[in-house]
């Protein structure tokens, strides 16, 4: 076996890990979330050839399909999103009439392994801490390591984009920064901040057709959506996800 001492295993990592960042200090799209809309959303722009970051505050990145239904590793999805199952491979089992089961893992890390494969560069254990606005437009997000963020006195350092996409789930982080600002920074007037009670079929409808730019270079997927216009929440079922991600990134893809 080759030898190698413990000065050159850190110089390969820190070596590739900032080639790495200092080539995503730029991009088409940042997305904020690593979870399935934005790992979908991620997927479908670089495929199209977009440079895309997703930036992911956790460890691990899938947002809430790991847990499953009350830490029951399986998830729901239904029929009209089985198309991009099939596209990036992730197998399904049909349960009821226009319902399909999927292993938790096996979607998480499906996504994740095709996102990155289409061209995503993942960036994890980063917070979102502020926005970048310039002419009345979103160009980026302010961000910093996630153990430092709100703990330390430490500055961050910044992302900038064409196209700014808040993937972040139930808090939806970045625009609720944004409305922090003051009135400059206001929503489209059917935004409500704040999502409903669970209502599985309707909310699944309402993040497609919701996913939207909320603010001039800042949109909305997945939870996201619901969060910001209000929409219901709907527990354990990932199509409306998936296919929420799907539509935002050809949205984007448009506009640019």
């Amino acid at each position: 076996m080759t030898t190698f001492d413990e000065t050159k295993i850190s110089e390969a990592i820190t070596s590739a890990y900032f080639k790495k960042l200092l080539d995503r200090l730029v991009s088409d799209v940042v997305i904020a979330g690593a979870g399935p809309s934005g790992l979908t959303a991620g997927y479908y722009l670089a495929r199209k050839g977009f440079k895309v970051t997703i930036i992911e505050k956790h460890l691990s990145i899938g947002g809430g399909i790991w847990g499953g239904g009350m830490a029951m590793n399986e998830v729901a999805v239904q029929d009209p999103a089985v198309p991009i199952l099939q596209e990036m491979g992730i197998r399904h089992d049909r349960q009821h009439e226009g319902l399909r089961t999927v292993d938790a893992v096996e979607l998480a890390s499906g996504l994740c392994l095709k996102a990155i494969q289409a061209g995503v560069v993942v960036l994890n254990l980063i917070n979102v801490e502020d926005v970048c606005v310039r002419d009345g437009r979103v160009t980026g997000v302010v961000a910093n390591r996630t153990m430092i963020s709100n703990v330390l006195a430490v500055d961050p350092i910044t992302f900038t984009a064409k196209a700014t996409l808040d993937a972040t789930g139930h808090e939806a982080a970045v625009v609720a920064t944004l409305q922090k600002r003051g009135p400059t920074f206001k929503l489209p007037e059917t935004a409500a901040i704040g999502e409903g009670p669970m209502d599985a079929a309707k909310g699944e409808t309402f993040v497609v057709e919701h996913a939207s730019e909320v603010f001039p270079g800042l949109w909305v997927s997945g939870m996201s959506v619901c969060a910001v216009y209000g929409g219901p929440r709907m527990g354990p079922i990932f199509g409306g996800m998936l296919l929420s991600g799907k539509r935002v990134a050809e949205l984007i893809a448009a506009k640019l």
